[in-house]
């Protein structure tokens, strides 16, 4: 048994997601079809990142075994060759040791979400920014943004439906950065809840256009409700997964 470790680019626009079920296209299901068609073998293809539909990836890390070992250059080609049609590409592969595991090793995740604060509508980032119209308080989102990294409870920023068993986390750092019409969140943990970049990231654009969200009340109210809305999913980029070093 021969394990893999795979690095993904992908457009989430038209995908369900990362997770592989019968309602569409995912990530995970794209690549598995693309190994079957190379080798005729269907493995379980674990990512560091279970990201949402319509969420994007610059550089997700994922791994799979194969029966038989092929040499790395040539697994890669061969799943682009079958991925060619599909939001998917793989940007790098190599063969790693059978203990590394994509989403356990991992010991940081990073991710970015981009808003175009413009008047006019986006075109060419179409579903790939959320677009807000009105004018954003650039120094309100960031003093309210200084309070949110650290270990908290997060219960105010996870989905309904978050599957974790402790909403205890530690946001290691959250920057903003103004760049012309974008305005870019950068978020790194270890690991996050469901949609709790999301649900900070319209948090701290509610506060951008006024609103009175006071980030340690949220925190204190342990309710989802207390936070802002959820931010749209095409603003949202997977930006890549850390991995201890072993020299």
């Amino acid at each position: 048994m021969t394990r893999y470790k795979v690095i993904l680019e992908y457009d989430g626009t038209d995908l369900i997601g990362w997770q592989e079920n019968a309602q569409g296209p995912s990530v995970q299901s794209l690549l598995k079809d693309a190994i079957e068609q190379f080798c005729g073998a269907r493995p379980d293809v674990v990512g560091a990142g279970r990201t949402d539909a319509g969420v994007h990836a610059v550089a997700m890390t994922a791994h799979f075994d194969l029966d038989k070992e092929f040499d790395a250059g040539t697994v890669m080609r061969a799943l682009n060759f079958y991925l060619n049609n599909a939001p998917v590409s793989v940007l790098d592969c190599e063969i790693v040791e059978g203990d590394f595991n994509a989403r356990f090793s991992c010991v940081m995740r990073h991710y970015k979400y981009i808003v175009l604060n413009r008047s006019a509508k986006p075109v060419l980032d179409k579903n790939r920014v959320w677009w807000v119209p009105k004018k954003l308080d650039i120094k309100a989102m960031r003093d309210a943004a200084k309070l949110l990294p650290g270990e908290h409870d997060f219960t105010s920023f996870r989905a309904s439906q978050c599957q974790a068993k402790s909403p205890i986390k530690t946001l290691d750092s959250c920057r903003i950065e103004q760049k012309g019409d974008l305005i870019i969140f950068e978020f790194s943990a270890r690991s996050f809840l469901h949609h709790q970049v999301r649900n900070m990231v319209g948090t701290l654009v509610e506060i951008g256009l006024g609103a009175s969200h006071n980030i340690n009340e949220i925190f204190d109210a342990r309710d989802r409700s207390a936070a802002g809305a959820t931010a749209p999913a095409s603003g949202l980029y997977f930006i890549r997964a850390d991995y201890a070093t072993t020299d």
